[in-house]
């Protein structure tokens, strides 16, 4: 769609522009596809026309997925085949992963480990940021599959990515001084931190950041250690939680959406202006690090994509990735294991079913989520 309206219909970039974009924003963690656009406008009015793309681009799905934070989705049976659901996009996401990074010994390595990892340490939230570093720190100790070609001493200026870098930690401090000190109104800085941590970390997308943000809001409330030191955890229902994620596949716009709804649920229950500014915090806390990670590194992109060290790096924390998929997927399989044999193989049928129609038709992913819920609505009725 970008190729064909602003290369060949518009001519804002040029074929190889837009290439060049879309290879630098899938190096950076954050919303590709949003970064993508976000440097379109940079190349056409600078930061005010990037910035304004990137709210016009946001600003629509981030909307409806506020406004979906105000339906009761765990009393509504419609959504009774979504989480299954979630776990076939999930599925079929790290298959196509899986393709496209596991090609030799040492990533087939990485993914194994970091699969059995982020199984057995799923509710401890720095496993995900130590095993996207170790994997690309690994895939830098040999030079032989992507040697240097060569080597041109200029000298890159970080001071940009300060102000990225001090959002990061007043976040993390703040929250920590709110959860500590007990302030009484200390979540919606917890749900800017947590979405602000996520829009910074996630490599690979929205597939990515499902994992991460069921690990955050669902996994972790459900560990009594925590619930210990800190009774009044942010938590999103399990249904919620999978409710929000089906209907982000069903409308238009960019997956990190998302955020607008999680942030919303999360403050319900302080009534609807709490709800409606997490709504706000969650969509800006997400989109925020991908603005500016994208429009500070950007200047230094053609001095950065000579070394070969970047898509080394790369090529480990992509295997990371794919082994967060499929962990991610076999953890939140546990969701099914109170219910009946019956119930545990039709959900285990909606998950192949929903993989094989991904994977075998032509079906966009909004019709596939209509589909189960036209289908949840039958199995209401009768």
């Amino acid at each position: 769609m970008m190729m064909k309206t602003f290369v060949h219909r518009r001519k804002d970039v040029t074929e190889e522009e837009l290439m060049d974009y879309s290879a630098f924003c899938q190096l950076l963690p954050g919303a590709s596809s949003t970064q993508t656009l976000t440097l379109i406008g940079y190349k056409r009015g600078g930061v005010v026309l990037a910035m304004l793309t990137l709210i016009i681009w946001t600003l629509p799905a981030c909307c409806l997925m506020a406004l979906f934070s105000f339906f009761p989705m765990r009393t509504t049976g419609i959504f009774r085949f979504i989480g299954p659901m979630t776990i076939g996009f999930l599925a079929f996401a790290a298959q196509r992963a899986f393709q496209v990074s596991i090609r030799n010994t040492i990533t087939r390595v990485i993914l194994v480990i970091s699969t059995i990892a982020t199984f057995l340490l799923f509710k401890w939230p720095w496993i995900f940021p130590i095993l996207l570093v170790c994997g690309g720190f690994v895939t830098n100790l040999s030079h032989k599959r992507i040697p240097q070609m060569e080597v041109l001493p200029k000298k890159i200026k970080w001071g940009n990515i300060w102000l990225f870098a001090i959002i990061f930690i007043l976040a993390g401090a703040s929250s920590e001084l709110a959860r500590r000190n007990n302030w009484p109104n200390r979540r919606p800085i917890i749900v800017f931190e947590n979405t602000y941590r996520f829009g910074s970390l996630v490599f690979g997308g929205g597939n990515v950041l499902m994992p991460m943000m069921y690990e955050q809001f669902v996994a972790r409330p459900q560990s009594q250690q925590l619930i210990q030191r800190n009774p009044h955890i942010l938590r999103v229902d399990r249904t919620d939680f999978y409710s929000g994620w089906g209907m982000v596949r069903a409308i238009p716009g960019p997956v990190f959406s998302v955020a607008s709804y999680m942030g919303g649920v999360a403050m319900k229950d302080k009534g609807t202006a709490w709800q409606i500014l997490g709504c706000f915090i969650g969509a800006t806390g997400i989109f925020l690090p991908s603005a500016l990670l994208v429009l500070f590194f950007y200047p230094i992109w053609h001095n950065l994509k000579k070394y070969a060290t970047v898509y080394r790096a790369l090529e480990g924390i992509n295997s990371v990735v794919v082994g967060i998929m499929i962990a991610a997927g076999l953890y939140m399989m546990n969701d099914f294991r109170s219910a009946s044999w019956k119930n545990i193989l039709l959900n285990l049928a909606v998950i192949g079913a929903t993989w094989l129609l991904l994977l075998f038709s032509k079906l966009p992913s909004p019709v596939i989520v209509l589909f189960w819920l036209g289908l949840g609505w039958v199995f209401l009725l009768f």
